[in-house]
């Protein structure tokens, strides 16, 4: 928005869909120039414009015309007419864009049941259809048969032709002239075009006209069908076409000539693109040329003619090809002798009528549009593929979702309209664009205002348009003053040669300051001195984050201060786990103690190397005062007066954790081993204060009786278990002994019988 260096309201509205004007008068600060009032709105508002005085108007969609799509079934007893019958919805809105915003809104449409149908068949009457003529003759009354069951408004018209008449397309000699066939065969004169029958709901009429027409013939294989269709394209009046839905059916066994192929006959001429038929006969083919395949696709499509090309299986590549380039148009395989063309018929009208394709006119320039379909069966798609639905079956119901977006607006500022249609259908959308260029402001602008320096502008939107030949802010120079050296002078601060400071421009007296590349960074003041981004910076942040920069100095918020608001003054940080700042021992300062015990440190002061714990820190002090005994009972009167004591009964009655002073536990032995409890805790008020228990644990003295006792019960024990062992080893042993002896007894015995 800043880029944009708007001077006016809309021409800042213009610069994108999220710039807004701030309109207060007193907006600008000095030295800024009038395009700094258009800027994105967070940037706005955080400048302190009011929202009430920025300029932001947004665009907007009005629905003038929204007729339901039409309910219908086949054999209905109401007969509506065909501009009775909606598939497209809605029919007519309005859209006021403004630029780079776009508009969406949804469009509707539905296959209507029981939709009349014009089919016109257009036949090839070279010689080699000769076979294909006779099973045509009967195709009015089978056809119309057929299609009944499709529709109960059916009409049929029937054109058929050959070449244009001239050579080396035909035979010029007088005899092939009357009949250019060959031997005996009776064939009719050649003929580029004729309108054999116009649109009609009587078949019996189509059979016998059909029936009464004769091959012709002509030198090259290649037909002039293109000239024919054509024709049947825009002679609408002639050929009748209605409002419905429109068929033409191209039957040939042979190729095309198109756009250049003239030249082989003389003919250089264009196709005009416009009816020619005297009598049912095109009579100016030998004037212009062929018409090329995107002229062809443009008549086609104004007119809202859906093609079937019926040709043989030997030219279905060519016309395959031919029908990628034209859109809503099929391809049917033709037998030999066209008996199957009822059939391919409604084969390629189903294939057609199952397929909707939005187009749109050509758009107004700097105007976009983009597509979303919704299909059946949840099949969603964007971009081109966002223009159509497949498989659309008579009754079913789709959606597109459809945004357009002017990229800038229009140079004579005029509303504009585009038509959106479904290809094949001469129902359409029509859209009326009107564009936001202009703010609501400047119509309530005053023109020759005093506030525009004597009435030489307009103010308008807070800011003065200046009347042609005057410039500056409030257009108070003119331009013949502007390069004068005594304005200059009006730019240079005091004992300087500089102009502006070199940030900016002397115009008219008054400096305007040069924007930055950074449209955050802003010069300004009287001579452009001042800035919002040299002021001191810290962790790479201009004032730290903590301040805004003005006139390079940093204004901290609050809670914060030094020249880059660096220096926080809250004392969170420095709050100890005892609730004291620093621990007592040291100096919150920038949100960082600053400890003054050389003991302690870190970053609350309470890490001691070398000190002892609370508990046995105040231990000696707390059994003087409280037990009159200890290392400092001499001294306690002069060391251990720093805190006020309490005596309680017992433990129970000591303070409990939970209190809003930080509170410390103690348990010690005194001289007499004996154990005393205490707390230690500080105030808000930095007051120490000490509740002990009156009476220390002391350990009782060991009972003598159970212990000598016991001694002499071991004693006993023991013994009697020595004499047990012993008693157990010696019998062990005597039983040892006499095996033995009883063993060598028996030996002697032994020895004396023998």
């Amino acid at each position: 928005c800043i880029k944009a260096n708007a001077k006016s309201c809309g021409e800042c509205i213009q610069a994108g869909p999220n710039c807004g004007w701030c309109k207060k008068n007193d907006f600008l600060q000095e030295g800024e120039p009038t395009s700094a009032r258009c800027d994105d709105l967070a940037a706005l508002k955080s400048k302190g414009c009011p929202i009430e005085d920025i300029e932001n108007p947004r665009g907007s969609k009005q629905v003038l015309e929204d007729r339901e799509v039409t309910n219908r079934k086949i054999g209905a007893a109401e007969k509506l007419k065909p501009e009775a019958i909606t598939q497209i919805q809605p029919q007519k809105l309005v859209l006021k864009l403004r630029v780079g915003e776009p508009q969406t809104f949804s469009l509707k449409f539905k296959r209507a049941e029981d939709y009349p149908i014009d089919l016109y068949y257009l036949m090839d009457l070279s010689y080699s259809m000769k076979d294909d003529l006779e099973n045509v003759k009967s195709l009015g009354t089978a056809l119309m048969f057929e299609m009944e069951k499709i529709t109960s408004d059916f009409r049929i018209g029937f054109g058929s032709f050959v070449e244009k008449t001239v050579m080396p397309y035909i035979s010029t000699t007088p005899a092939k002239l009357r009949n250019p066939c060959t031997g005996d065969q009776n064939c009719t004169s050649p003929f580029s075009y004729k309108n054999v029958l116009s649109l009609t709901s009587e078949g019996n009429k189509f059979n016998e006209l059909v029936g009464k027409q004769h091959i012709s013939g002509n030198l090259d294989s290649p037909e002039g069908g293109f000239d024919a269709i054509m024709q049947v394209a825009v002679c609408g009046e002639q050929i009748g076409w209605r409002n419905v839905t429109r068929l033409l059916v191209f039957s040939t066994d042979a190729g095309f000539h198109f756009a250049g192929d003239g030249k082989l006959g003389g003919i250089v001429l264009p196709n005009d693109g416009k009816c020619h038929l005297e009598n049912n006969m095109y009579t100016m083919s030998h004037y212009y040329d062929y018409p090329s395949i995107a002229h062809l696709v443009q008549k086609l499509s104004e007119n809202n003619i859906q093609t079937i090309f019926a040709v043989t299986e030997e030219f279905q590549a060519v016309y395959k090809e031919l029908k990628n380039l034209i859109p809503k148009s099929a391809v049917g395989t033709l037998s030999s002798n066209s008996s199957n063309v009822i059939q391919l018929i409604i084969d390629a009208y189903n294939s057609l009528s199952s397929e909707v394709i939005l187009e749109n006119n050509k758009l107004p320039k700097g105007v976009t549009i983009s597509y979303k379909s919704y299909c059946k069966n949840g099949v969603n798609d964007t971009q081109e593929d966002g223009r159509k639905c497949s498989n659309i079956s008579i009754g079913d119901e789709v959606k597109f979702e459809i945004s357009v977006t002017a990229n800038e607006c229009p140079t004579n500022g005029q509303n504009e309209t585009i038509k959106i249609k479904p290809l094949g259908f001469t129902e359409e959308v029509e859209i009326n664009l009107q564009f936001v260029c202009e703010c609501q402001c400047q119509s309530e602008g005053e023109a020759n205002s005093p506030a525009c320096h004597e009435g030489n502008g307009t103010f308008e939107c807070g800011a003065c348009r200046c009347n042609e030949g005057r410039i500056g802010r409030l257009c108070e120079c003119s331009t013949d003053e502007v390069n004068s050296e005594d304005m200059d002078a009006y730019c240079r601060r005091e004992n300087s040669t500089e102009i502006c400071s070199n940030n900016g421009e002397c115009i008219c007296g008054q400096c305007v300051c040069k924007k930055r590349e950074n449209t955050n960074e802003v010069y300004s003041g009287k001579y452009c001195e001042c800035d919002n981004f040299n002021c001191d910076r810290s962790n790479g942040l201009i004032c730290g984050g903590n301040g805004i920069c003005k006139c390079r100095v940093c204004e901290c918020f609050p809670n914060f201060t030094g020249s880059a608001c660096d220096c926080s003054l809250d004392t969170l940080p420095c709050m100890a786990s005892n609730g004291q700042i620093c621990n007592g021992r040291g100096t919150c300062e920038c949100g960082t103690c600053n400890c003054t015990d050389p003991k302690f440190q870190g970053p609350t002061c309470e890490m001691c190397q070398t000190c002892l714990g609370v508990c046995a820190e105040h231990k000696d002090c707390v059994q003087c005062r409280a037990f009159n005994k200890g290392e400092k009972k001499e001294t306690c009167s002069q060391e251990c007066m720093y805190f006020n004591m309490t005596k309680v009964e017992s433990r129970d009655k000591l303070p409990q954790p939970g209190q809003p002073d930080p509170l410390s536990h103690c348990k010690e032995k005194d001289v007499d081993d004996c154990w005393f409890y205490f707390t230690y805790s500080v105030n808000s008020n930095g007051e120490a204060n000490v509740h002990v228990v009156e009476i220390p644990e002391c350990p009782s003295g060991p009972d003598i009786i159970p212990i000598v006792a016991g001694v002499v019960a071991g004693i006993v024990l023991i013994g009697l278990a020595l004499l047990l062992i012993w008693k157990l080893l010696m019998i062990i042993h005597d039983r040892r002994e006499f095996a033995k002896f009883e063993k060598e007894k028996m030996n002697a015995k032994w020895d004396t019988v023998s």
